[in-house]
Order: C-alpha cells, then sequence, then structure tokens
C-alpha cells in the first residue's frame, strides 16, 4: 500500500468467531480485495478475530470501546470505511446487565465522521420498534451512505419516518446480500462429494435427497418437516416411485438452543433408524457447508424469523431450488424476485409444496435455472462489491463537496 492508495477498512466481527455477520465480511472482503488489488482491504474486529490485515480491537467488555477503534482509523486515514452493524454486535452492558441502546456505536460515527463511511445494518425490519426507528434514522443522519438489502425495507422507511415528523433519508442504497458465483459441481462429482461427506458408507441412502442444513436453532423449526416426512416419503414413492431421503446437517451454536438441537437431532435419529433420513454434525462454515447442500435435490429452509440471509446465499450460489416460509422478511423478498424457490405458509402446504418438487423434475429445473440468472445479474459477490464500489465513490465525494447525498425514492 502506498500514500496515494489508501486503504478500505472494514469494521465488523471476523471469523473465527462464528458469526453469520463475520462470514459475510470474510466473503464480502475477498470479493472487494479482487476488485481493488492497488490497495489494500483492512478489517477492525472485535477481539476474537484474527488474520492477515485484521486489527482485533473491539473489546465490547469497555464502555468507552470505539476509542480505540477511532484511532485505529485516524492512523490508518482510509479511502473508505464500510462498518457492518447488528445491534448486539456493539451492544455494550454495565455490570448489571444493562445495554447503552448501542450508543457507543452512534459515538464512534461522530468520532470518525471527517472519512467517507458507509453503514450496512444486517438488522432492519419492515415494521420497526420504536427504538430501531430511532436508531435508524440517528443513523442515517451521521453516515454517508446507508447500505440495505431490499427494497422493501427502503419504502417503509417512506411510510415510517413522515409519521415521527422526521425528513425521510435519502442516503440509501440498496445492495443485496451477496452470494459466491464459484460454487458449482458438476453432476460427475457428485459421487466424489457425497463419499467426501460419508454418504457412501450409508448402503440405504438414496440417490435424492431433501436438505436440511445449517445452524440447529428454535428459529430454524426442523421439526415441521421431520414430523412429517414418513408420510411424505410414501407420497413420493407412490406418485414416481422414486426413493428419497432427508438430509438434515449442522450442529448447535448457541448453548441457548440446547434443548432444539437435542430435539431436532432425535427426531431425525429416529427417522434414520428408519433408513428414511441422515444425520450430519458439520459446523456449517466453508466449502463443506456447499458440499453438503450441493449433494441435495432442493433445500427446505423452514425459518420462523428473517435472519437466513447467509443460509439463502448459499443455497443461491448453488442454484438449489428450495422450499421456505412466508412473509418472512428478506427470505420472501428474494424468492419473489429471483423466482428461484416455493412459499409456504401452513404445514400442511410445506408438504404439498415437498410433494410438488419431488415429483417435478422440470420444475426443480426451473427454479435452479431462474437463481443461476439472478446470482450472474442480481447478487454475485462479484455484482455486489461493484455496486459497494459506487458507494465508496458516492460517500467520499460528498465528503469533498460537502453535501449531503440524495438518492431518489423508491415510489
Amino acid at each position: 500500500m502506498t500514500n496515494n492508495n489508501p486503504p478500505i477498512v472494514m469494521i465488523s466481527s471476523y471469523p473465527p468467531r462464528l458469526c453469520g455477520i463475520g462470514t459475510f465480511c470474510e466473503e464480502a472482503r475477498e470479493f472487494i480485495q479482487k476488485r481493488h488489488p492497488e490497495r489494500d482491504v483492512l478489517v477492525i474486529s472485535h477481539t476474537d478475530g484474527e488474520g492477515e490485515g485484521v486489527y482485533p480491537i473491539i473489546d465490547m467488555d469497555k464502555r468507552e470501546w470505539w476509542k480505540p477503534v477511532s484511532r485505529k482509523i485516524e492512523e490508518l486515514r482510509p479511502y473508505a470505511v464500510h462498518i457492518q452493524h447488528e445491534y448486539g454486535l456493539y451492544e455494550y452492558r454495565d455490570t448489571y446487565g444493562r445495554g447503552d441502546g448501542n450508543r457507543g456505536f452512534l459515538t464512534l460515527l461522530d468520532a470518525i465522521n471527517e472519512w467517507p463511511i458507509v453503514v450496512e445494518p444486517h438488522t432492519v425490519h419492515g415494521r420497526l420498534t420504536e427504538f430501531e426507528t430511532q436508531f435508524v434514522h440517528d443513523l442515517c443522519v451521521r453516515v454517508d451512505i446507508v447500505i440495505l438489502k431490499c427494497h422493501y425495507q427502503k419504502w417503509r422507511l417512506e411510510w415510517t419516518f413522515p409519521g415521527h415528523k422526521w425528513k425521510v433519508p435519502h442516503n440509501i442504497m440498496i445492495i443485496p446480500h451477496g452470494a459466491r458465483p464459484d460454487k458449482h459441481w458438476s453432476p460427475s462429482e457428485m459421487p466424489e462429494v457425497r463419499k467426501e461427506i460419508g454418504l457412501d458408507k450409508r448402503a440405504y441412502i438414496s440417490d435424492h435427497l431433501v436438505g436440511l442444513t445449517g445452524w440447529i436453532q428454535s428459529n430454524k423449526r426442523w421439526d415441521i418437516l421431520t414430523s412429517m416426512w414418513e408420510d411424505i416419503v410414501l407420497e413420493i414413492k407412490e406418485e414416481t416411485g422414486e426413493d428419497w431421503d432427508l438430509l438434515a446437517a449442522g450442529t448447535i451454536r448457541d448453548p441457548a438452543h440446547q434443548q432444539e438441537y437435542d430435539k431436532y437431532k432425535t427426531d431425525v435419529e429416529l427417522l434414520e433408524k428408519k433408513g428414511l433420513a441422515h444425520y450430519y454434525e458439520f459446523i456449517p462454515r466453508g466449502d463443506i457447508y456447499y458440499k453438503v447442500m450441493a449433494v441435495c435435490d432442493f433445500i427446505v429452509l423452514p425459518s420462523t424469523d428473517e435472519t437466513q440471509s447467509g443460509t439463502l446465499a448459499r443455497i443461491i450460489a448453488l442454484n438449489k431450488p428450495y422450499i421456505t416460509t412466508a412473509p418472512m422478511e428478506g427470505l420472501t423478498s428474494q424468492t419473489l424476485e429471483s423466482e428461484g424457490g416455493l412459499l409456504f405458509t401452513t404445514k400442511e402446504m410445506l408438504r404439498k409444496k415437498v410433494v410438488r418438487m419431488a415429483c417435478d423434475e422440470k420444475l426443480r429445473f426451473q427454479l435452479g435455472n431462474n437463481l443461476r440468472h439472478y446470482l450472474d445479474k442480481v447478487v454475485s459477490w462479484e455484482v455486489v462489491a461493484t455496486k459497494y464500489d459506487e458507494s465508496y465513490g458516492m460517500a467520499r465525494n460528498a465528503k469533498l463537496k460537502g453535501k449531503k447525498i440524495e438518492i431518489p425514492p423508491e415510489f
């Protein structure tokens, strides 16, 4: 790096922390760096972050955790500061467990205000709580660009803010969650991939698999599908003559979900004893996560909240048709935009959609093809990195001219 090429500095959680936003930052950084070989892409992370170009200095046990971050930004003199935000990442709690409402985060933004700042919040609900509404307002007035993942998040603000007699922010860009463009295996490679995850040692495992994959926690509700799976298999067999099995794969991340983990795992193991399913324990990150999904004909994502964008990004990267819950914030939005999945709202509807997907190979092909186009044109990290670049340029221009950014409203 030279003085003529100041670095892009990202602020985020970072691996080896088992955190979806940390993994997101790692992938985003990879593709931003590919786009900018002339400058470093550095990361200021929490104290458990590691790696080359990573500064693990965010210590949330300290009330003024933001001060070392501000000093490091001043030292690095960045081209742009790109921050990944989720409330829990920057919430200081005192000895009584009382949180500061992310005031330290907002103070950091004030402290580094001379630099071009882009913030990418990962939790912006369609219907905000009072606290969330106030925070998003305070965020938008402090930074150059706010990046939201979905269009509905932006146009909902155009309804919410006037209700508080606030000006609607015009510094919001829509940049979707990125998905890798380089994770594809041909049909001829599938036997080797299945062998790698041990499916070759399971004589009863069929050629057709439905996947339940990811971190095992209460919001995933694997039990919705496992409770019906035996009947579903019989119905598919009657209609097509094919044998289908369930591949449930993942592990626990948060000890608070131990009860759900034990239940979901037990349910799958009962089906396994009947030769109808297989449980595969692994940490859902890296290449193995993609390979577990790759061996499946389609994926079921029965989530009861919206925080599944990382799982969906992997599904899209693999062009895997899928079935997920609706209405469910970003999951529903991206399913409608990509036309790559089916939606369900009741248990019976899920059963019908699983049977339909398994019995209709042409449907699976069409949905997969739609996802391929959506990946190439909209959510590939290569496309997303280009949009990030645009946001950095706009932020720098705003700082140079001393003017607020004006991006037209959605409607």
